[in-house]
């Protein structure tokens, strides 16, 4: 597996083992050189998704997995507040209806998936499907070993369309986990979170974390790859990921201003032709 600055991109086919990264990691990073970087980041990111948008020819799509508390909303909220919402979207998906259980485990997500021009974020993913459903034996074994390939073909069908994906798996420590837990019980603005299930999953957490590193290892691809994100700090989770997210937009900035330029172009001699006619009407 290779490294980046900040996060850890996960190489293909590596087999990953959780524990060798550090939830606390910060890089070598102070609080307050951070935040004057995210701040730096989030001018860029905005400026990337508006010829994103413009451009309209590509998509963004943004997965976000980890455990409970392991800042899913905080890093939407963070990360993503200064873009333009008429070029976002953000879907969470929970527990599946009577009627997606019906269909295929891809069946409800692929709706979701950006049209071109938008980022979207998954909250929790298709990913549940080899996570959840495999901690808690909701399907035999044959059956979600082989959703791993199914989500490696998806996922390639729509890079193969025009999505740039990135998947950052959020990494926070059991102790960080419970520390969170018990804040929100002190916190009447955060207590509406609190839910017994948060803490009856912690029982399995040895094997979410084998689930994880198995999705991560065999889902992890050139076109499509997952990032781990130490995210015990949650300004750290911030930078990582606006740092790696812009760096995955900056190289296709030069296309999309192409885009816009020849279009810019082409509605300009239109306007002129249609003001010229005007005025030759009104002779």
């Amino acid at each position: 597996m290779t490294k980046s600055k900040l996060a850890h991109r996960i190489a293909p086919g590596a087999t990953v083992r959780l524990e060798d990264f550090d939830p606390d990691d910060t890089a070598g990073w102070k609080r307050d050189a951070a935040e004057t970087r995210i701040a730096e980041l989030a001018t860029e990111l905005t400026e990337l998704q508006e010829l994103l948008y413009g451009a309209g020819h590509q998509s963004v799509l943004v997965i976000l997995q980890g455990m409970d508390t392991s800042g899913k909303d905080g890093t939407i909220r963070s990360v993503l507040a200064p873009v333009n919402p008429q070029g976002c979207d953000v879907v969470a998906f929970k527990a599946p209806t009577d009627i997606e259980v019906q269909h295929d485990f891809l069946w409800r997500v692929h709706p979701h998936a950006p049209v071109h021009g938008m980022l979207t974020v998954f909250n929790r993913s298709h990913y549940e499907d080899v996570l959840i459903v495999r901690v808690h034996n909701l399907v035999p074994s044959a059956q979600w070993q082989q959703r791993y390939t199914q989500i490696n073909h998806f996922e390639q069908l729509l890079t193969d369309n025009g999505t740039i994906i990135l998947k950052f798996f959020l990494h926070i420590s059991k102790k960080e986990q419970e520390e969170r837990l018990l804040a929100r019980e002190t916190d009447p603005l955060k207590s509406w979170k609190l839910d017994p299930a948060d803490w009856r999953e912690r029982v399995y957490w040895s094997e979410y974390q084998d689930a994880y590193a198995d999705a991560l290892g065999k889902c992890s691809t050139d076109a499509a790859p997952w990032y781990v994100i130490p995210a015990d700090k949650k300004w750290f989770r911030n930078l990582a990921i606006s740092e790696t997210l812009v760096a995955a937009l900056r190289p296709h900035a030069g296309a999309w201003r192409e885009v816009l330029t020849e279009r810019g172009t082409a509605q300009r001699a239109a306007v002129q032709t249609v003001r010229a006619n005007l005025t030759k009407a009104k002779k």
